[in-house]
């Protein structure tokens, strides 16, 4: 058998990127660095005790549960009893910078493969490759263009977790069942306005569980960052595997865990999924002659409206 020599065409091809594209990899080194800078200025613009109170609040309205905002908001309470939470805001910032970037080019990925056979055709073993290689293959390549720092952990990050947003979103769109596609086409509804209107509410669920995803695969790679110098919790966890302490170890591995339980709770939520239907959340009033007409209904006049498939 032959020896292609794939290292060495790899690290060629490597060389010649860095050697005429640095520019370009500057703008994206600048471009992320900006991001992770106003995302963590936004997240430690309050005190930890106010912003704890703020996400709090931000878990109750999502997902409706006493109950489970209690746990998250003593979940954080705990971090900052370890003094952590300056690093989980690092993290926080990292994975939330890293899932921005991979929904803006996954969702709109995802939904032009779900109607080009040939853009599919290429994308498919393309996020079968992102999703199979080890993590930490990504890790060398990202250093040697970006240098140590938190970059490369971003941008390894958003490589990592972008395929979910692509392949979720691509499924719930090809989902939508095609009569309902055909009824809004009748009706002379452009493309733009079924897609908009019909196909993507109706992959609505799907696409949310990819954005889920993303987040979780995002804070995976916390840790494996902190390997390049990527700061936040992953650089507590990796420090102290080094140094052999197991206290700090425990304790920035079970930040990692609280932060990833928040993150999966309020985005499950927000997708529509976990959420409560509490007696005591306030709900919307019918107006006009929806409103008229609940009344007669409660005042014993007048019927319910029959439905679409009784009509």
């Amino acid at each position: 058998m032959p020896d292609f020599r794939i290292g060495e065409r790899g690290d060629a091809v490597i060389n010649y990127l860095r050697d005429h594209f640095g520019g370009f990899f500057d703008v994206i080194q600048q471009v992320m660095t900006d991001l992770l800078g106003l995302t963590y200025q936004a997240l430690s613009a309050l005190s930890p005790l106010a912003m704890i109170a703020l996400l709090t609040v931000l878990a109750l309205v999502a997902t409706r549960r006493i109950g489970l905002t209690l746990i998250l908001g003593v979940g954080l309470l705990v971090i900052e009893s370890m003094d952590l939470w300056f690093e989980t805001m690092q993290s926080m910032a990292t994975v939330l910078g890293a899932t921005a970037v991979a929904l803006v080019v996954g969702i709109p990925l995802g939904i032009w493969s779900a109607f080009s056979p040939v853009v599919r055709a290429i994308v498919t073993p393309l996020l079968d490759f992102m999703q199979t290689i080890p993590v930490f293959v990504y890790l060398l390549p990202t250093v040697l263009f970006f240098g140590i720092g938190p970059v490369p952990g971003v941008v390894a990050t958003i490589v990592f977790a972008a395929p979910p947003a692509v392949r979720l979103t691509q499924l719930g769109i090809r989902q939508v069942d095609a009569e309902t596609v055909e009824a809004a086409t009748a009706f002379g509804a452009s493309r733009w306005e079924v897609l908009r209107e019909v196909q993507l509410p109706l992959a609505k669920a799907t696409i949310m569980a990819g954005v889920n995803q993303v987040i979780m695969l995002a804070l995976s790679m916390v840790v494996v960052a902190g390997l390049v110098g990527g700061g936040g919790l992953g650089s507590i966890v990796v420090n102290a595997v080094q140094s052999l302490q197991i206290g700090a170890s425990i304790e920035g591995g079970l930040a990692v865990v609280i932060l990833a339980i928040y993150l999966d709770r309020v985005s499950s939520a927000l997708g529509g999924q976990g959420r409560g239907n509490p007696t005591w959340w306030p709900r919307r009033k019918p107006a006009g002659a929806d409103a008229a007409h609940a009344e007669q209904v409660a005042d014993g006049v007048g019927a319910p409206p029959l439905s679409k498939a009784a009509a």
